[in-house]
């Protein structure tokens, strides 16, 4: 009991974990629902392309019946001669007919359409493949967003608490300053007017940060308390993150599961074209047979037979045809879609390499104003002592270091955001 409650208050003291990046990703691709979908997808059509791989195999059918009939003659017209068939007594007595039938069939010619059936299938297969890689790369690009979010949010709240703390100690001095005659009244109105508008930019920083990690949860797929801190990480420079578009589209168009799933689909609808062909022609199939019946289970006559079926659906008033435009139109509309794509990840690959750069600059500007801030404020402090300031320019100076602080948290959030929207766009993990 007393190791137990020394636990409790170790963890107490240790403070909330710290939740990396990386743990965050790993919490993903293990929990996100998206994937777990993904997933289910591409086992679904995995288990397609088996269904039309079926067709392909000998289909082999076993039956066994047992019947309790009357041996009543029918006549009907044609069934047998007319002097055959003169006795037309019934009776209502029963007896035993057993049968039995084992019988397989192969395909052995269809021009195509089996075939390219589960061709179409298997590209279908690949493409839910692509796809699935394709969501795992959304759900890390969301992840990380959500976790720099969260990022800037924690340090928006210590900049928001600096800041009262900065106007706590304001407020004091003036406190005295005033209570020793060398202030005015307002200045102290003033100062505590500041001050509790730092305490109200600290409360909505804080319930900032605590939406900003639901947020997260939500983008790892997981559902529980936000209990946990944010680890202060940044994402290192990207690898060729200043290169020139070429290259990098280059590397883009190879390595975009999208871009995969799509040619995978414009394969699958043409292989569904030519299956939907080959119907134009007949189909042959061999078949053997095994049949054995009679009234007595242990006297049965048997027959055997072996064949070859040839059918050929000659009419069906222009449905072969009219699948086949089907398919060719869904067959266009993909490579329409692709072509969307690529222009779609050219977009995208430029905005982000563009807003890479323009974050960096963005973060030695940020860096810099936030150095004068502080000057600002020190100057400030001292003229404000000497009784040469107001407390109107202290404020300001707070103010200004406060905004600047916050600034350079955005600089920073951008910039890695931005690597993160590279990093989706080049298709890298």
């Amino acid at each position: 009991m007393i190791f137990a409650l020394a636990l409790a208050l170790l963890g107490q003291a240790a403070g909330p974990r710290v939740l990396t990046l990386e743990e965050a990703l790993r919490t993903a691709r293990e929990r996100q629902p998206q994937l777990r979908q993904a997933r289910a997808a591409t086992g679904a059509a995995g288990a397609r392309s088996s269904e039309a791989f079926a067709a392909l195999l000998p289909q082999l059918t076993a039956t066994a019946s047992y019947q309790r009939t009357t041996a009543n003659f029918i006549n009907r017209p044609g069934s047998a001669p007319r002097t055959f068939n003169t006795d037309t007594n019934s009776s209502f007595s029963l007896y035993n007919f057993f049968s039995g039938n084992i019988s397989a069939s192969q395909l052995l010619w269809d021009f195509g359409a089996a075939p390219n059936r589960w061709r179409a299938a298997r590209a279908q297969e690949e493409s839910s493949v692509s796809s699935e890689r394709a969501t795992a790369l959304l759900v890390g690009f969301n992840v990380r967003s959500a976790y720099f979010a969260a990022r800037a949010s924690r340090s928006l709240v210590k900049v928001a608490r600096d800041s009262l703390d900065n106007f706590n100690k304001h407020l004091e001095q003036i406190e005295a300053f005033v209570g020793a005659g060398t202030r005015p009244d307002i200045d102290l109105a003033q100062a505590r007017t500041d001050s509790a508008n730092a305490r109200v930019t600290l409360i909505n920083a804080e319930n900032t940060y605590l939406t900003a990690k639901a947020q997260l949860n939500q983008a790892m797929g997981i559902e529980g308390p936000v209990d946990y801190d944010i680890a202060d990480e940044a994402l290192p420079p990207i690898k060729g993150e200043e290169a020139e578009l070429p290259p990098l589209l280059e590397e883009a168009l190879k390595a975009r599961p999208e871009v995969a799933s799509l040619e995978q689909q414009v394969r699958a609808q043409q292989l569904t074209a030519s299956s939907i062909e080959g119907q134009y022609g007949p189909s042959l199939a061999a078949t053997l047979g095994f049949t054995q019946g009679g009234t007595s289970i242990s006297q049965l006559g048997w027959n055997a037979s072996a064949g070859l079926t040839l059918s050929w659906n000659l009419f069906q008033g222009g449905l072969t045809r009219a699948q086949v435009r089907e398919a060719e139109a869904n067959a266009a509309g993909a490579v329409a879609q692709l072509d969307i794509l690529r222009q779609q990840i050219r977009l995208d690959l430029d905005q982000a390499r563009l807003a890479v750069r323009a974050a960096r600059e963005s973060v030695g500007a940020a860096q810099e104003a936030l150095i004068n801030a502080r000057e600002r404020l020190r100057l400030a402090e001292g003229r404000y002592e000497t009784g040469v300031g107001s407390v109107i320019e202290l404020g300001d100076a707070q103010v200004a270091l406060t905004s600047a602080a916050a600034q350079a948290v955005q600089a920073d959030d951008r910039l890695a955001t931005a690597r993160a929207q590279l990093l989706h766009a080049l298709g890298r993990e």
